[in-house]
This record gives C-alpha cells, sequence and structure tokens, in this order.
C-alpha cells in the first residue's frame, strides 16, 4: 500500500457531527471514466479552499490494482512462476502509471491527497476504503455499460452504491450531441 501526503482544503460534502473534516474518496483505475470522476473531485475540492467557514477536506486517491493470480489461471494449471512474476510487472507499472496520472492532476489544481495502492477486487477495496478512512463521500466513474454488460462483467460503480456506508456519486461520460 502507498500513501502521500494528507490533504486538507475545504468541505465539499456534509461531514459527521462533530467531525473536523469531509473526507472525497476517489477510485482511479486505467480508464478516462475514472479519470474523470477524479477531475470531478480535485475540480470540487480545489473550489472550496479557502472558503471561510467551509469544513476542511481530506481527498483520498485509491486504485485497487489486481492480484495477477485471476489473470494467469485463464492460461490453466501449467502457466510457470515467470509468468506470474511477469503479470505482476506489468500490474504493478500499470498502477504506477495511474498513480501519477493522479498526483499529476491534484499538483496542477493545488490539491494535495492520500494516494493508495490496494491489492484486490474493486469493489470490496474502495468499500472497504469507504470503512477505513470513515470517507463521507465515494466518487466513481462509470463506464456506461448497457444491462447485458452490466450483468456479465459486473459493475463497480452499481456495488458501491447499494453497498458502500457513505453518499457515492458517480461521475458519467458527457453524452455526445
Amino acid at each position: 500500500m502507498m500513501a502521500e501526503t494528507k490533504a486538507v482544503a475545504s468541505a465539499a460534502a456534509p461531514a459527521e457531527e462533530g467531525r473536523s473534516k469531509t473526507v472525497v474518496l476517489v477510485a482511479v483505475d486505467d480508464s478516462d471514466h475514472s479519470y474523470r470522476a477524479l477531475e470531478w473531485a480535485v475540480r470540487h475540492v480545489a473550489a472550496t479552499a479557502g472558503v471561510p467557514g467551509a469544513r476542511a477536506v481530506e481527498l483520498v486517491v485509491v486504485h485497487a490494482k489486481p492480484s495477477p493470480s485471476p489473470v494467469v489461471t485463464m492460461g490453466g494449471p501449467g502457466v510457470s512462476g515467470d509468468v506470474v512474476r511477469l503479470v505482476e510487472a506489468d500490474l504493478r507499472k500499470k498502477a504506477d502509471g495511474v498513480v501519477d496520472r493522479a498526483r499529476r492532476l491534484c499538483v496542477a489544481n493545488s490539491v494535495q491527497g492520500v494516494v493508495e495502492v490496494v491489492d484486490g477486487e474493486p469493489r470490496h477495496v474502495l468499500c472497504n476504503a469507504v470503512e477505513k478512512h470513515h470517507a463521507d463521500l465515494l466518487v466513481v466513474g462509470s463506464h456506461g455499460y448497457g444491462a447485458i454488460k452490466r450483468a456479465l462483467l459486473g459493475s463497480v460503480s452499481d456495488y458501491c452504491a447499494h453497498h458502500a456506508h457513505c453518499s457515492v456519486m458517480i461521475v458519467k461520460q458527457p453524452k455526445p450531441k
């Protein structure tokens, strides 16, 4: 797990009574959909910075790095350790790219945040992160899958909307005009 500097800006979502800050957790992966969700969250956190009387906001950016085992097991039982190491290295490289892109967006908007990479299935990683950080708002992107794709692939945003113990903001792609 990687952690960066904790952020304090100003309020974006209501926090529990007695808490001094609002925690906004953003899910990121290597898709444009999640990057759009991060842009939304960073823009709103930055817009509230310095607002007199506003509650401080902590931005937490979480990337769920899949385990190599589900990817590798599709190759069958005779998959070598070399293949597992190659897949793990590729997943780590992809996670580093996602984290770097998220950090650059935050810096460009003068927003600091905690950045974490957590191994596991995204829907469970995010719901666990909501609990761990006592998040007030979870921001996720929507891939815009239809009902059939959602049924086959599952929808992280749908799962989180039903299982996360906080409000969930699903940032959708704008429709083409």
